[in-house]
């Protein structure tokens, strides 16, 4: 059974661990790579050093706020490159300003989140981004319903 690769860009260590718990409570088998800048971001996706070897996401959770590179200068990169383009990119950001909405859709976004406050809320988001990205909607690769499944069959 193949897992499915969850790239995480979150620079807040704390929004990093509810990722992650809550991508771990899932009936599904996921691998989480998180990484805490944009520059990072690039390097993995692009497969340029230290990450070389590293998988190709099959989702990629991206905040707006980070150091080094923003998280929309990261989305129009993937949306610009032909190896990438397709690679659904859901944002998880803490503004709900409607122009970041606006231009993050333009850039290609496939979904935007705002990040709610509090944990319980903040577990059931990640929980129905799972649901939807890996339950719902059929991805290159795989048949939706049938990715990752613990105990399943993978890809």
């Amino acid at each position: 059974m193949e897992k499915i690769h969850v790239l995480l860009v979150e620079d807040n260590p704390g929004d990093a661990e509810l990722t992650r718990q809550a991508l771990e409570s899932s009936k599904l088998a996921v691998s989480l790579i998180t990484l805490d800048d944009g520059e990072k971001a690039l390097k993995y996706l692009k497969r340029e050093a230290p990450y070389r070897d590293a998988p190709t996401p099959d989702l990629v959770l991206l905040d707006l706020n980070l150091p080094k590179v923003s998280g929309e200068e990261v989305l129009r990169e993937i949306k610009a490159d032909r190896d990438l383009k397709s690679l659904p990119v859901v944002i998880l950001t803490s503004s709900d300003a409607e122009s970041e909405v606006t231009r993050c859709y333009a850039e290609g976004a496939n979904c935007y989140v705002v990040k709610p406050v509090d944990f319980s809320s903040f577990m059931e988001i990640v929980a129905s981004i799972e649901q939807f990205w890996f339950s719902v909607v059929k991805l290159s690769g795989r048949k939706a319903g049938d990715a990752g499944k613990k105990g399943g069959r993978g890809r």
